[in-house]
């Protein structure tokens, strides 16, 4: 089998109820991360943690330095697992995710976090131009309420429609424990 690496897209803080960018049911995606962070762990597969910072001080959230900034709690990396700096959408751009996964000979991605309709969709397309097999892990992602053209659209919609689009063409989109009795 293709060795493969899970991938923590921008678990922070500033994404939960007391930061400056909540999302809905950051919670329950970063518990079902956790799970799988643990299950690459006892498997001794790789674990990939991505960090976004904005390069202003006048960014929303994930503002340089600040704790908002910092990875959550939850899935806090290990020593030997490292943590990609990005300042983009797509965790590969001007980053060394990919030459670190190239390092490590993985072909497979796993993909868990947030959000749904940005940087995990970023992700998960960006990884499949550039010839991984990918999947991403709907119950380990989260996004919020958007609007557009004055119309509010659910989180719950916004991550539905994200996630149909992904395992149209880019990605197989399994919840955690589908992924987890796979793997057994």
């Amino acid at each position: 089998m293709a060795k493969q690496a899970l991938i923590v897209v921008d678990i922070q803080n500033d994404y939960f109820p007391q930061g400056k960018w909540p999302l809905v049911g950051a919670d329950a995606a970063a518990d079902n991360a956790a799970r799988m962070i643990q299950a690459f762990r006892d498997a001794g597969d790789q674990v990939v943690h991505i960090r976004h910072e904005f390069t202003s001080d006048t960014a929303p959230f994930f503002t340089p330095g600040s704790e908002g900034a910092k990875l959550h709690r939850k899935v806090l990396n290990r020593s030997n697992e490292p943590v990609v700096l990005k300042h983009f959408v797509n965790a590969f751009r001007e980053t060394e995710l990919q030459a670190l996964l190239d390092q490590h000979g993985i072909k497979n991605l796993v993909i868990v976090g947030s959000m749904s309709h940005m940087c995990i969709d970023g992700v998960a397309r960006a990884a499949a131009d550039l010839g991984y097999g990918v999947t991403v892990i709907h119950d380990a992602c989260a996004t919020l309420d958007l609007e557009f053209n004055g119309v509010v659209v659910p989180a719950a919609q916004v991550h539905a429609a994200f996630m149909s689009a992904l395992s149209f063409a880019y990605a197989t989109v399994v919840s955690t424990v589908d992924f987890l009795a796979a793997s057994h």
